[in-house]
């Protein structure tokens, strides 16, 4: 299958490295920066072979219509690992070149957007292929299956430093820009039955996890189309970032207090400047999941960590856990696809994904082969 992949960051270059190493897809990664592309199997020197197996490289505008519509002729499928605010525009891309669209976009107007061009379409689009939004929406929408009525839903995920060791309790594992973007928005809810919009980095709560000590605050983007899935099926349905301790009340001082809310491009400078990243990495995703099941209130729950993995079994480049989770995400939404287990043209939730065929999946087992928690206080 010839395949697109829109940007050569570090998740775009895991997103190559899986789909080479699976021998199914003719990879083409499409990036402005020379350099970004060179770090990629077949980055430098002679082009390899057109093929399934390949990974070739092409630097051009990502961020030029187009010039995206160009690079997008005679492709099956588009990968758009991009920032969030390029989403539209390469869904756009996508659909005039008549190709299949996947992303990671968190972003809720991109994905409105996105939504509206697979009207009518006569290819797949399927935005929100990540951890959050993704596979925490395939998880939430499996456990819910198994109640006749649905009281709360609960949706908590944390990229998360392994060793934190500054005031904010962080350090940088994914793209600023999304980071700033999940803060600064407003954040989609059920509450009493009404679908709503809450404020971002307010509902803060705390709970204990396997012998550590979390907070979780609302965030924008997360639930990814289960507002409209589950409306007059739930309750209560919400969606939180988890971090450290204390690491809200200082992001609230500097958005609301300093109104760098105001500025994001300016946090977006002093984060990049001033705060590390770091590889050594962990992703914690808690589902819980509570309703009637034959007359009797139940809750069911859905606790995994993944960590960075410092020497992967296959002798390849060290990942951090982000780029594991979100990468397995989009790879497996792809290679259902492929597979014929997911509609094969129009808009596609996330929730349209069964978590059983997800985790038996080839790239989305890496989900299944992380540690699950036992203990919850």
């Amino acid at each position: 299958m010839r395949v697109a992949l829109l940007g050569a960051g570090h998740i775009g270059q895991t997103i190559a490295r899986l789909l080479q190493r699976s021998g199914d897809y003719e990879v083409t990664v499409v990036d402005r920066s020379e350099q970004a592309l060179r770090l990629l199997p077949g980055g430098g020197g002679a082009a390899p072979a057109a093929g399934p197996g390949s990974v070739r490289t092409r630097v051009a505008d990502t961020a030029d219509a187009t010039t995206l519509r160009e690079v997008l002729q005679g492709q099956e499928a588009v990968l758009n690992a991009l920032p969030y605010h390029l989403a539209t525009l390469a869904a756009g891309a996508a659909r005039e070149a008549r190709c299949h669209y996947f992303d990671l976009t968190e972003d809720v107007a991109a994905t409105r957007a996105i939504k509206h061009l697979a009207e009518g379409a006569a290819t797949v689009f399927m935005p929100q292929c990540g951890l959050a939004p993704g596979f925490i929406g395939i998880v939430a929408h499996h456990l819910a299956q198994s109640f006749e009525t649905l009281t709360d839903v609960k949706m908590r995920v944390g990229a998360l430093p392994a060793f934190p060791t500054n005031s904010l309790k962080y350090n940088l594992t994914w793209s600023v820009d999304g980071l700033i973007n999940e803060y600064c928005h407003p954040c989609e809810a059920i509450r009493d039955g009404q679908n709503i919009e809450v404020l971002p980095l307010e509902g803060l709560e705390h709970f204990s996890l396997d012998g550590t000590e979390y907070e979780a605050f609302n965030t924008s983007g997360g639930l990814g189309t289960l507002c409209e899935t589950l409306a007059g099926r739930v309750r209560n349905l919400d969606y939180k970032s988890v971090r450290y301790p204390g690491h809200r009340y200082l992001m609230k001082m500097l958005l609301e207090e300093l109104n760098l809310n105001q500025e994001p491009q300016t946090l977006k400078d002093i984060m990049r400047r001033s705060i590390p990243s770091t590889m050594q990495d962990v992703v914690l995703v808690f589902v819980t999941v509570s309703g009637m099941r034959r007359g009797t209130l139940v809750q069911e729950v859905f606790a995994r960590k993944i960590f960075a993995e410092r020497a992967p079994a296959d002798g390849g480049e060290p990942l951090s856990a982000i780029q594991i989770t979100t990468a397995a995400g989009i790879c497996a939404a792809l290679d259902l696809f492929r597979e014929g287990k997911l509609p094969q043209r129009g808009f596609v939730r996330q929730e349209q994904v069964a978590l059983p065929e997800f985790l038996a999946n080839r790239f989305g087992n890496a989900y299944q082969q992380s540690r699950q928690v036992q203990s919850i206080g």
